[in-house]
């Protein structure tokens, strides 16, 4: 085949060593043991698609049969056996795909072969690609020649499932992980493949190329000779040709829709969404996209530009960053949850489209966290859990559920209220004007049923248990309006907060009474009524008079 005719991923496979990249450890451990002459009886390579394993394999091959040594292994003017494992047409190199060689007839056929030397060189060399595929049996015939070979046979496998292969084998082998590409040492490459080939493409549609690859240095080549055949010589691929072509969209879009989200602009969201898919975009790519949007507002802080692999440019990356200072993690980590469940969906929905709107819509009302009352602007917005119902009487954790309600509240009208003007600058100042007030039941709620978490001017912050009156933060808060003729703000916590007022009573009761049976009296007592209980202790009031 003419090398002008060849895809971009046959043109520039590695054919020695130095050429493979971001396999460095393999490469020097492999190259050590050949120098060593401490040559194993078999590899094992594995990792994702496109890394190298066949390529390295092929290396291997070459090296361990290259005329010319592993010192000065050919690299342009071919000796005849790297010429021949180049065209995979040696006669001792023999490469195999497992998915073709799958029965045990076939291994006993290899087997077979195995028992003859090489003709023209070194060693004979089985390479047998997608191992994984063979079956139980073939594996087992395998076992023996693998362990003890003649001094001739090499063999060396790859696979991209790993744990499909049995252990027996694998123990026999020589592994080496082949890792992902990093990004950078990805993007260098390929930069250096479209200068060769005169390409016009700009670094940030590169970079999207690096994304879209994963990792995986076939598919980025793949990706660049489609886009170099997709536009006119004169033109240059930018990024928005790139996207265009690759079906990805402007990440910025995504973002700006994620803080539309947060804010609850359900016209906007759906404005955004639906150019977005006027772009051609696939539903499951924007859904896994805003997965890993999620994820990076998670992790922002612990992260660099670098480290996102490309995903984000520096304006992109900032505003990220700017945005999630607001958002709690909780709340984050409940959108990653309700995401998957929603890749989940789109197998069994059959207009995925209108699926994600959906998805998009209960993120909007999905927001546990922001648990608040309001009362500015004559309007009360209560957030509290649906039912009120928990699991445990005493979870302050999990007081709030995935899905809130929002309940509007009558505002209280100022015509009717005679403000008193008076200040209440204490949780137990509170607690003193219910009592003169006579407001029993209010009185009741704070003592019994609320945490204290925050006390400050105008603003109350508690947790609650199940039993708090539902009627509670209106009562609350009119009442507040009433005595003070300011606006109150009641928020939920998270926290636990302080032990309620009934509660610090009640220890308080307690540790009295266990201070009494330590004294004399309640002994000689107890000695004399063996029978008798101490139920309560009343303290007798000082007259300061006499």
């Amino acid at each position: 085949m003419n090398e002008k005719s060849k895809v971009l991923a046959l043109k520039y496979r590695p054919k020695i060593f130095e050429e493979l990249i971001g396999q460095k450890v393999a490469s020097d451990t492999i190259i050590n043991s050949i120098k060593a002459d401490k040559v194993p009886n078999a590899y094992l390579f594995t990792g994702i698609r496109g890394v190298g394993k066949t390529t390295i394999a092929r290396i291997v091959a070459k090296s361990l049969n290259c005329l010319n040594g592993i010192e000065k292994l050919c690299e342009k003017n071919l000796c005849t056996n790297c010429e021949g494992i180049s065209k995979s047409s040696h006669m001792d190199v023999l490469e195999l795909n497992g998915a073709d060689k799958t029965s045990i007839n076939d291994i006993r056929d290899l087997i077979e072969f195995s028992r003859y030397g090489p003709t023209s060189s070194k060693y004979k060399i089985f390479i047998i690609d997608e191992v994984h595929q063979i079956s139980s049996s073939a594996f087992n015939a395998l076992l023996k020649i693998l362990e003890e070979p003649p001094n001739y046979l090499k063999f060396i496998l790859a696979t991209t499932e790993i744990k499909k292969v049995p252990v027996t084998i694998v123990s026999r082998c020589q592994r080496f992980d082949l890792s992902r590409v990093k990004s950078e040492d990805l993007f260098q490459f390929i930069k250096k493949v479209k200068d060769k080939e005169n390409g016009n493409v700009s670094d940030e549609a590169l970079k999207l190329i690096v994304k879209i690859s994963e990792g995986s240095v076939r598919d980025a080549l793949s990706l660049l000779d489609r886009g170099l055949l997709s536009l006119n010589k004169n033109k240059e691929l930018d990024l928005k040709e790139a996207q265009k072509i690759f079906g990805y969209f402007d990440k910025s879009q995504l973002i700006e829709m994620f803080d539309l989200v947060l804010q609850g602009d359900e016209k906007k969201v759906l404005e955004i969404y639906r150019k977005i898919f006027d772009q051609g975009i696939n539903p499951k790519v924007f859904i896994n996209d805003f997965l890993e949007l999620i994820y990076y507002f998670k992790n922002i802080n612990s992260l660099t530009l670098e480290s996102t692999n490309f995903s984000l440019n520096d304006e992109e990356f900032s505003k990220i960053k700017k945005i999630s200072n607001s958002i709690d993690n909780e709340l984050l980590i409940l959108f990653w949850q309700f995401t998957i469940k929603t890749i989940e969906e789109l197998e069994v929905v059959s207009n995925q489209n209108l699926s994600i709107e959906m998805y998009l819509m209960r993120l909007i009302y999905l927001n546990p966290f922001k648990q608040r009352i309001d009362t500015e602007n004559d309007n009360t917005k209560l957030s509290v859990e649906k039912d009120l119902n928990y699991t445990t009487k005493n979870d302050a954790i999990n007081q709030i559920k995935n899905i809130t309600q929002e309940k509007k509240i009558k505002p209280v009208s100022d015509t009717n209220i005679k403000a008193e003007n008076r200040i209440i600058d204490s949780f137990k100042n509170l607690l003193d004007i219910c009592n003169e007030k006579k407001e029993i039941k209010l009185k009741y709620e704070l003592e019994k049923n609320v945490n204290l978490v925050n006390f400050e001017r105008n603003r109350i912050e508690i947790s609650f248990n199940q039993n708090l009156d539902k009627s509670f933060v209106k009562e609350l808060s009119s009442k507040l309006y009433e005595w003070t003729g300011e606006r109150w703000i009641i928020s939920f916590s998270k926290e636990i907060g302080q032990m309620s007022v009934k509660q610090q009573a009640d220890n308080d009761k307690k540790k009295l009474i266990n201070d009494i049976k330590k004294t004399k009296l309640y002994n000689d007592l107890i000695k004399m009524f063996p029978d008798a209980y101490l139920d309560d202790v009343i303290l007798n009031k000082k007259d300061d008079n006499k």
